[in-house]
């Protein structure tokens, strides 16, 4: 049996691992539940039922509430199940990008055609 040497850290990021997975397991089922468009409905009908369905922590609810996906990923969401939920509200990429940079989406735009130049 091998065993593995912890990674370092990277400033900004939070690895999604198993400890996170145990965390985020409620938020990322419910994430999953939206592959279905009967389930984005009901969540969109009702949001606090819908999270209260799956028993979403404090912190995860109110990262939805926020929309903000940095505090997903903090509160234990797995990037490819977030897209799915992000995409319920019409979030991109760029917003994202924003989220995680401090700007607002067109100052993000501005930056990204600024780099490509």
């Amino acid at each position: 049996m091998t065993s593995q040497t912890p990674l370092p850290p990277i400033p900004g990021t939070t690895p999604f691992d198993g400890e996170q997975a145990k965390k985020g397991y409620a938020l990322n089922k419910m994430c999953f539940s939206f592959n279905a468009a009967d389930n984005r409905a009901s969540f969109k009908q009702d949001e606090e039922a819908y999270m209260r369905l799956y028993q979403l922590t404090g912190p995860q609810a109110a990262a939805i509430r926020a929309r903000n996906v940095l505090q997903l990923i903090a509160a234990g969401g797995n990037a490819y199940y977030l897209a799915k939920f992000a995409g319920i509200f019409g979030l991109d990429m760029q917003d994202i990008g924003a989220q995680q940079t401090g700007l607002t989406k067109d100052e993000f735009k501005a930056r990204l055609v600024a780099a490509g130049q």
